[in-house]
């Protein structure tokens, strides 16, 4: 299997429980809630979706023919000497292409796995930490993992019943955009009233890193 890439870069994980950590960032093209084009955005599932997965034009981008050749690129991104590499594969939506060989090529190259996704598809055996960050009117498949991340608010998606479901931390993220101060405290606010749920804050626009 070939897999196609947006971009490949080393940086430090912004969201979420591993907000801080080192990590290489493998994001694919293509996302099945929306097309990436901006005249599509008002029609999208996830109309408020704030990356650029379309094309491969991006650092590192491109076609790669087989597992073993985009591990190379990743690896090339690690800091030479220095502790098991920590993957993300995001996207857009990494499930459209992650597959087990990908996986266990990663793991015999000594890394570590970790997935970012909408929670629409299964995911495939072998990852280290899986992020499911799903979206209301979208099928969800994804219901258990290491971490769920709801971005918040989002209209008819009450987060109290999620807090049942068998992940090991539950995270709020306030929505981008011109509302985000109203966002921000809006999931402040949800979090102190229900501790189960943390904040996340986007940790890599607030250091202006990628």
């Amino acid at each position: 299997m070939s897999y196609w890439v947006k971009e490949i870069f080393y940086s430090l994980q912004g969201e979420g429980a591993q907000a801080g950590r080192p990590a290489v960032f493998c994001r694919f093209t293509g996302c099945n809630l929306w097309s990436g084009r901006e005249e599509d955005r008002a029609r999208a599932i996830c109309c408020f979706c704030d990356t650029d997965f379309r094309g491969t034009d991006g650092t590192g981008g491109g076609r790669y023919p087989d597992a073993q050749s985009l591990v190379n690129q990743i690896l090339a991104c690690w800091p030479t000497g220095s502790e098991r590499p920590y993957v993300v594969m995001t996207g857009g939506e990494p499930l459209l292409q992650l597959d087990t060989a990908l996986i266990e090529t990663l793991h015999r190259n000594g890394c570590a796995v970790a997935v970012e996704t909408n929670g629409t598809r299964s995911a495939p055996p072998g990852i280290d930490w899986l992020c499911v960050s799903p979206k209301a009117g979208a099928p969800w498949v994804l219901r258990q993992g290491d971490e769920l991340k709801l971005a918040y608010p989002q209209i008819g998606f009450d987060p109290s019943p999620l807090a049942m479901l068998p992940f090991n931390m539950f995270f709020l993220q306030p929505l981008d955009g011109p509302d985000y101060t109203r966002n921000l405290q809006l999931a402040i606010a949800y979090c102190k009233a229900h501790p189960t749920w943390r904040l996340s804050i986007q940790l890599h626009k607030c250091l202006g890193i990628p």
